[in-house]
């Protein structure tokens, strides 16, 4: 433990107040001796990073307790399926950089439950560089990250719609069409999604 305090540049004393309050994980044990690693230096790093952000330990608290219980990085991206999305690396540090005040508890558990974030040891990963993207510049824009993940669900519900009608509509007129065919097919199917999107935020604006 004196040895992970100093590489931190902490006291033995805050370590262990930290391990109490369970803002890091307890470490490897061998009969009497504790064994701590890089992992536990990284979780300290965070601490720090989050405190100079002006999050509580309280706040910390709860976001570490949020971390530990999200979906691992394999069960987030499918285990290799593809896909078009580009997945971030980000530590929690990056990610309140992201979303400055913005990232509680509360919006960590919504974002782990919705599927844009997972954990790979003391990263998270975002399944999406243009999600993250898009999100983070509506929260610049005023709009409460809270909603953004509220609106996510919203689309995720109507996009998995929409691609459950274009596969059954291949499938039903066209029997023998391979689920490579439909795959190939994916740049109509979004080519017809933008094109009505468009067109409907041309009726909504006119309306308005």
């Amino acid at each position: 433990m004196e040895a992970l305090a100093e590489e931190a540049g902490i006291t033995v004393r805050t370590v262990r107040f930290y391990r109490e309050r369970g803002l890091i994980p307890p470490p490897r044990r061998e009969g009497r001796i504790a064994w701590y690693d890089e992992h536990h230096l990284a979780r300290l790093r965070t601490i720090a990073a989050l405190l100079e952000r002006g999050h509580t330990l309280n706040g910390i608290a709860e976001l570490a307790d949020a971390f530990e219980k999200g979906r691992d990085v394999g069960e987030l991206l499918g285990l290799g399926e593809p896909t078009e999305e580009q997945p971030v690396r980000l530590t929690p540090e990056e990610l309140a950089d992201h979303f400055a005040g913005e990232v509680t508890p509360e919006n960590l558990v919504a974002a782990l439950d919705l599927g844009y974030l997972g954990t790979d040891g003391d990263e998270l990963v975002h399944i999406s560089r243009r999600l993250l993207d898009a999100s983070s510049t509506l929260v610049r824009k005023g709009v409460p990250l809270a909603a953004v993940l509220e609106a996510g669900q919203r689309v995720r519900e109507h996009a998995d719609a929409l691609a459950e009608l274009f596969i059954t509509v291949m499938r039903t007129h066209t029997p023998d069409t391979t689920d490579v065919d439909i795959d190939q097919l994916r740049p109509l199917a979004k080519s017809v999604v933008e094109a009505e999107l468009s067109m409907a935020l041309d009726r909504r604006l006119k309306e308005s």
